[in-house]
């Protein structure tokens, strides 16, 4: 979505219509658009001067209030995609058919309407598919009934390219019944970088939604820093039976998190940073952290560190950051390049004293050692940014004095 001028204002994530409980086509009502910081909002088809391939263009006037469904709103991608309706009219009456996509169109009153459908006969699903037809609107029956006839394969094929957080930010507009289906056809992969970035509640629902020995598998997954948040808000009981259902290992590193508290250096670490032993090269440590699934945070420095080498490790030597990395020959021994001056923190650590840390020596990671100087993890400037800002924060308006007029006419 563009501004006349040009400069983009955000991304068309959904299409918001009114279904009349008579055949006439639905009305169009407006787009919900995701802008900056993955705020979706409200924007009317008054407000649309222009529809084309790939883009929109808006008068440029924006409310910025958070977008909120009413009664009588239904999202096309979030409801109607996937939904199994019944044909009615030439192409064949009676049969079942699921919705792929839609058409809209702009009347004489400049009014908007969905007035097709692009159809799948043979179930619907992505495995099964069967032959496509577009139809009219009122060729088609089953739009008022209730969401429990409605799949997820189209939904999936739109998520497919986002990222985690935006859409974790897709699930989270959904109805809780949508967000179990979606949550579950997802991948342990993808489904735990998506809990990662869901707020606290919406995390709860889905996990508890799952089979107990799926829900393990994906908290596996996910960074056990993520992971031992998450099962700390669980009852204790349930936290248990997953952890006993997880791998050893990792539960071994989960439950170690769990005996921090929360606002410690311990409790924030993960305890999966690069680590290397002394005698590896430049060339090795690159090569680690070029790894696509580090945070930047965590691909910014290496842990040098005496055998074992996984956490907790032996005795723990310094850090080598990428910027020296990348200034020191291929073949050079990371130890002989390593900052071995800075002084760990403790599990203990207090939430200031881990801020003050990271300001003071300009870090947007660091070290955690027990009183042996093992290296137990590493406190990264994501892990202390969650827990400064408040719980809701995912949840929250930017602007929380803006009061603008209701969305829909």
């Amino acid at each position: 979505m563009f501004d006349p001028g040009g400069d983009q204002v955000g991304r068309v994530r959904d299409v918001v219509v009114t279904v009349r409980t008579s055949r006439a086509n639905p009305r169009v009502l407006g787009l919900v658009v995701e802008i900056p910081m993955r705020r979706r909002v409200f924007i009317p088809m008054t407000r649309v001067t222009a529809l084309d391939a790939g883009q929109v263009i808006t008068t440029g006037v924006l409310n910025l209030r958070r977008f909120e469904q009413r009664a009588g709103e239904t999202l096309v991608l979030g409801e109607m995609f996937d939904r199994k309706v019944t044909l009615t009219g030439s192409e064949g009456s009676g049969e079942a058919v699921a919705v792929v996509d839609v058409g809209m169109e702009q009347t004489r009153t400049r009014d908007w309407e969905v007035t097709q459908l692009y159809v799948r006969r043979g179930g619907g699903s992505f495995r099964r598919r069967g032959e496509t037809v577009v139809v009219d609107w009122d060729e088609v029956t089953g739009f008022a009934q209730t969401e429990a006839n409605q799949g997820t394969a189209s939904l999936l094929a739109a998520y497919e390219k986002m990222r985690p957080a935006d859409l974790a930010s897709a699930l989270h507009e959904l109805s809780p019944k949508r967000r179990s289906e979606v949550a579950s056809a997802l991948d342990d992969e993808k489904l735990a970088d998506v809990l990662e970035e869901l707020p606290e509640d919406d995390q709860i629902q889905i996990l508890s939604q799952l089979d107990q020995r799926r829900a393990a598998d994906v908290l596996e997954a996910m960074a056990p820093d993520d992971a031992a948040d998450l099962l700390g808000e669980l009852p204790p009981d349930q936290a248990e039976a997953l952890l006993k259902l997880m791998e050893p290992d990792d539960a071994e590193d989960v439950r170690r998190l769990l005996s921090y508290d929360e606002y410690t250096a311990g409790g924030m670490m993960t305890t999966e940073p690069v680590i290397l032993s002394p005698d590896a090269t430049v060339a090795e440590a690159l090569a680690r952290v070029r790894n696509a699934d580090l945070s930047p945070a965590l691909a910014s420095q290496v842990y040098v560190c005496r055998a074992p080498l996984e956490t907790p490790t032996g005795r723990f030597v310094g850090i080598a950051h990428i910027q020296r990395l990348l200034r020191e020959p291929p073949s050079s021994l990371v130890s002989g390049i390593c900052d071995t001056d800075l002084e760990p923190l403790r599990p203990t650590a207090t939430l200031p004293e881990v801020t003050t840390y990271l300001a003071t020596y300009n870090l947007v990671a660091l070290p955690v050692v027990d009183e042996n100087d093992h290296l137990l993890g590493t406190v990264t400037v994501d892990d202390v940014l969650d827990h400064l800002l408040p719980d809701d924060w995912r949840e929250r308006d930017a602007d929380h004095n803006h009061h603008g007029a209701p969305h829909a006419s």
